[in-house]
């Protein structure tokens, strides 16, 4: 796929994941000019109609959601055979990653992504859709910090179809929520379950229900209680178990009745108001209690002092609950001068009868319950038929599909193995699986001489040869063209077993080729001379250089083509630079005049500052600063419309906050400036005067605030930047 240009507009640059469903891609959008992240459905899926109609419903579905930590979704779409989903791209990496990296997170970071995942479900919700499939890996981190949940509305389509089959949904079963594992509908509040689940990972490193399967996970999500997370990491407040225990709640009706009233829990769980909490109470178990089995208690002979009484003992398990009715008759005392024999009679007489009713019904629900063992025969090397039938005889079930493959000495059509050992005992009703050989067809190499390694491969391939058992190695060759075969192995007319076959075919470079050199951010006069030392030229075609707008500087090389940076490349090669005329019209150099305060005024802080817009993602505004007090810093931007700015910065190492800095903002004038409250002061470190201001030249919040103080840029009387269209601009130059 890398290469290939999807519906006419993105081109795959490179593959950056996959999973059970589907392999991802960084893509470009040649249209929009931006990189976009490709979902792609794995080819065993696009056959399934009903899963596609799904798959498509769902995700036009999620395209409609649009919030801050929400993946976005552009595109859906369909060349041929592959089904794809066009959505925005996010450099970073996913929680689940980030968890085996650094888990047990500190307590702040961890509200603060649960918060930020919560706010994205909250969004879903009042849109009603439910991802019902939140877990660390749909869950990406930006470079910037920036929380963004993706796949939303998938999971549905997924658990709809016979995707299932393939097992790729049990991955995420240690995240289920109590009525998903039942297989009943699920709704925000499951959403919620699961989200409890990812923040009680971040915050003890690791799961609250692990099992052997998933199966015996599930059946731990309905019926058993976890170890508390304070148990676990002591560290953890007690405001931030509650949250967890609220969220994780095997009732729905227990837990927070949506995403707002969770958010706003998280915003204050490290408030000091919170910081003797105590431990959350709820009221019964009675919902966990109806999910396990009950245990019914034995009767005891002295329990029955009806004639009603015993007969209710004396009947079956089942029938004992029924009602009594009212105007049963109840023993009447014999008078004292009835025989005295009747008396021991009835007490040893009444347990009798009543042990022997209890034998009978054991004995008879055993005869319910009771399935015949059969010892498992072998039925390697008979006929695939002779073997069903042997095994169907005795009441053993085959597994469907039968496994079919090639196998060295076994003729086609006869079993060579079976997943249960001869001798085993088994009940009636289990099931075997059994593998049939496909046989051992020979082959005949062909002779290759003078063809291209995708005419070689292709006639193999139309041979029944494997593809990957057909292997490419390069030489350079200054007899034999590029791409065209050197030799061959095996050699032509071998006969080979087409099971064991590996084939090699060596295939000429041509002369010594070496790696291209990294033309872009060059100048024109600098691209040239590099192209002629390594013996390269400028093809004829508008005299091998091009002239078009981009967000370079002007005068720099924004493209090479056709061969990019490493790629290798023959010496006389052809080679096409572009080079940047400048910004284009629609641009706006903005500059961002940002206030920043350090930790503590009058004490040195390192401040850090990136920044992302139209010219690349996350760089470095400059060398780090150090302050001892607010100061404004300009940060010059080029927006686009399609590529609005961010500004992050780190404050002594620390992820401080996030700006961001739309273009729309920007050519209206109403970029927001953020306020920066006074940062407390410590008395020593610098001397005042009569009105507590500072003295020795250090600037004031003030005039840091009015844009007069050191590192003022272009701000105006009230903090804003100034941003201007590229077109004003040209104006002015002439």
């Amino acid at each position: 796929m890398i290469g290939h240009e999807l519906g006419g507009r993105y081109e795959i640059l490179t593959r950056v994941g996959g999973g059970g469903m589907a392999l991802v891609y960084k893509a470009q959008d040649l249209l929009l000019g931006r990189n976009v992240a490709i979902k792609i459905l794995r080819q065993q899926f696009v056959h399934d109609e009903e899963f596609i109609r799904r798959f498509r419903r769902e995700a036009q579905s999620a395209a409609s959601l649009s919030h801050p930590n929400v993946v976005s979704i552009y595109d859906v779409g369909q060349e041929q055979d592959i089904h794809y989903i066009v959505m925005e791209y996010v450099e970073g990496q996913n929680l689940n990653e980030y968890i085996k990296e650094k888990a047990p997170l500190q307590v702040d970071e961890a509200i603060h992504i649960a918060a930020q995942i919560c706010d994205a479900l909250d969004h879903a919700h009042q849109n009603e859709i439910i991802h019902r499939d939140i877990k660390p890996h749909n869950i990406l981190i930006g470079k910037n910090g920036r929380i963004k949940v993706t796949d939303f509305g998938i999971a549905r389509a997924v658990t709809s179809s016979t995707i299932t089959q393939t097992g790729s949904v049990l991955g995420s079963v240690h995240y289920f929520s109590p009525e998903h594992a039942k297989g009943i509908t699920t709704g925000a509040k499951s959403d919620l379950y699961s989200l409890g689940i990812v923040l009680y990972q971040m915050l003890t490193a690791r799961l609250p229900f692990l099992g052997e399967s998933p199966i015996s996970v599930a059946l731990k999500h309905l019926q058993d209680e976890f170890e508390e997370p304070r148990v676990v990491n002591p560290l953890i407040p007690q405001s931030v178990e509650n949250i967890i225990l609220k969220s994780m709640r095997k009732n729905p009706q227990d837990r927070y009745q949506n995403a707002k009233e969770m958010m706003a829990d998280l915003e204050t769980a490290l408030s000091p108001t919170r910081r003797f909490e105590k431990k959350i109470d709820f009221e019964d178990d009675a919902y966990i209690d109806a999910q396990k089995t009950r245990i019914i208690p034995a009767i005891k002979p002295d329990q029955y002092t009806s004639k009603k009484s015993v007969a209710a003992a004396a009947a079956p398990p089942s029938t004992r609950n029924l009602p009594q009715e009212e105007n049963e008759e109840e023993w009447e005392e014999e008078p004292r001068t009835q025989k005295k024999w009747l008396k021991p009679t009835l007490w040893i007489g009444i347990p009798l009868v009543i042990i022997g009713l209890m034998i009978a019904v054991v004995i008879y629900v055993q005869n319910l319950v009771f399935v015949p063992e059969v010892t498992l025969p072998s039925v390697v090397n008979q006929t695939e038929e002779a073997a069903i039938k042997q095994l169907t005889d005795l009441g053993i079930v085959i597994e469907e599909p039968i496994v079919r493959e090639v196998k060295e000495g076994f003729a086609k059509g006869v079993v060579f193995d079976q997943s249960k050992p001869e001798g085993a005992k088994v009940k009636k009703g289990s099931t075997i699986s059994i593998s049939v050989s496909e046989g051992v067809p020979s082959f005949t190499m062909p002779d290759l001489t003078g063809k291209t390694y995708t005419e070689a491969r292709q006639m193999l391939i139309d041979m029944k040869v494997p593809e990957a058992q057909i292997t490419k190695k390069e030489e350079n060759s200054d007899d034999i063209e590029p791409g065209k075969l050197i030799r061959q192995s095996p050699s032509a007319n071998t006969e080979s077993d087409l099971a064991q076959l590996q084939i090699e075919l060596t295939v000429s470079k041509g002369s010594a080729s070496f790696a291209m050199p990294n033309l872009i951010g060059k100048t024109e006069s600098e691209a040239k001379a590099i192209i002629q030392s390594n013996n390269l030229k400028l093809a004829k075609e508008s005299g091998g250089v091009k002239r078009e707008p981009s967000y370079f500087a002007k005068g720099e090389v924004f493209k090479q083509w056709p061969h990019e940076p490493n790629e290798k490349v023959d010496p006389g090669s052809e080679v096409i630079i572009y080079v940047s005329t400048g910004y284009p019209p629609e641009a706006i150099e903005y500059t961002f005049n940002l206030p920043i305060a350090p930790a503590e005024e009058g004490k040195q802080s390192k401040i850090s500052i990136k920044y992302t817009d139209a010219r690349g993602e996350n760089i470095d505004w400059g060398p780090s600063q150090k302050i001892s007090h607010v100061q404004t810093f300009a940060i010059d931007l080029v927006l686009a419309p399609n590529k609005d700015g961010v500004v992050t910065v780190t404050r002594d190492g620390q992820y401080l906050d996030s700006y961001p800095v739309k273009y729309i903002d920007a050519k209206q004038g109403t970029v927001q400036i953020p306020q920066i409250e006074q940062p407390p002061t410590d008395p020593t470190t610098f001397q005042t005067d009569e009105n507590g201001n500072p003295i020795g030249g250090e600037v004031s919040t003030q005039s840091a605030n009015n844009g007069n103080g050191n590192g003022n840029g272009n701000g105006n009387g009230n903090g804003n930047g100034k941003g201007k269209d590229k077109k004003n601009k040209d104006n002015q130059d002439d």
